[in-house]
């Protein structure tokens, strides 16, 4: 726990830019740090299906108690500037900074700007297992997906500011670094504290649920991100569905209409499209008792948020072959590591067009 972290006289400000990362600012404000002044500011995305998502959250940030600032900071080439000013009054303000995604340029470029003593980095999904090893390792900061390829001009002059916000979020004299996962961690970076993250205040605010006797599955934006061939993206989804008797999936926020709607033409799987992160909308049910997903966050965080209900989460590895050309060096390796260090998860081999889909 940070050293400020019962202080209800702290002023802490927190910056997300996804509902998952709302939604986890909510679990570590519930555990760590109840009563305190809590400023939550909303950095929007574009994509609708982000911004729908992140108005329920802070809809449900509000109804805890906390204060929500929704700034349009993508709203034009003016946004960045026009946000950043308006912030920066309570950055330097601010006791306490806690934020979900240090791999953003928005945000790292926010924590050259604030004094506080006390930095928390909260989940951010898979991203976090990568954050914490880099920064274990002294490496600069890029996200595991875009590991391996030449620095893009944009990110050779970026790099001072990068270079400055991995200096702020390495423990120093003065200064405290939380991280708040459900994530493992191979490696700690020295100093820091880790909080474990049990999504308690998912489970006491919603459910549990109704289950239902069919199984879901959880969709991916492997395809969107270039790692995943889209053709065997759906082959995969249509041996599994059909192996397990699947009828519904669960679309990432991020996954395209248009590979969304072949799914559903091609397998049949009724497709629906969450108001609310995954863990929320499980946990509210109704669900099915076998959840079947992809290397995600969600074989991590299902189990937690799901504890006790009977539910079993099913992941299915990746096989090497259906990666894209371009994808990283480092992508088969991440995924079987999300994999392999999920707890309480039954795995399952990949999907391959001669065999059915046996459990390990």
């Amino acid at each position: 726990m940070s050293p400020r972290a019962g202080n209800t006289g702290t002023f802490t400000l927190a910056f997300v830019e996804s509902p998952v990362q709302l939604l986890n600012v909510l679990e570590w404000a519930h555990g760590h740090a109840p009563g305190a002044e809590l400023t939550l500011v909303v950095l929007s995305p574009t994509d609708p299906m982000t911004r729908g998502q992140l108005r329920r959250m802070a809809e449900l940030a509000r109804e805890e108690g906390h204060e929500v600032r929704w700034e349009e900071a993508r709203g034009g080439p003016a946004a960045p500037f026009q946000t950043i000013g308006g912030l920066a009054g309570m950055l330097r303000r601010a006791d306490r900074v806690v934020l979900g995604d240090p791999f953003s340029r928005y945000v790292q470029l926010l924590l050259t700007i604030t004094r506080a003593t006390d930095l928390v980095v909260v989940d951010d999904g898979t991203a976090t297992m990568e954050f914490v090893g880099q920064l274990a390792r002294g490496e600069r900061l890029v996200r595991w997906h875009r590991k391996g390829g030449r620095p893009s001009p944009r990110d050779l002059a970026f790099a001072p500011i990068s270079a400055a916000a991995r200096k702020r979020l390495t423990p120093g004299e003065g200064r405290g670094v939380e991280i708040f996962s459900s994530m493992p961690m191979a490696e700690t970076p020295a100093g820091v504290t880790v909080s474990s993250h049990s999504f308690a205040w998912t489970r006491g605010r919603f459910g549990p649920p109704r289950i239902t006797k069919g199984a879901d599955m959880v969709g991916t934006s492997l395809v969107e991100t270039g790692v995943v061939d889209a053709d065997r993206y759906v082959e995969a989804v249509t041996r599994l569905a059909k192996s397990h008797g699947a009828t519904r999936y669960f679309a990432h926020r991020r996954e395209s209409t248009e590979k969304l709607h072949r799914l559903a033409v091609e397998t049949g799987l009724e497709i629906v499209r969450p108001d609310l992160p995954l863990e929320l909308i499980a946990r509210r049910g109704p669900i099915g008792r076998t959840i079947l997903s992809f290397p995600s966050t969600v074989v991590h965080t299902l189990p937690l948020a799901l504890a006790g209900t009977g539910v079993r989460v099913a992941v299915c590895d990746i096989d090497p072959d259906w990666l894209t050309e371009t994808a990283s060096p480092r992508a088969q390796g991440f995924l079987s590591g999300v994999t392999g260090t999920a707890r309480d998860v039954h795995r399952l081999s990949a999907v391959t067009a001669v065999t059915a889909v046996p459990v390990v």
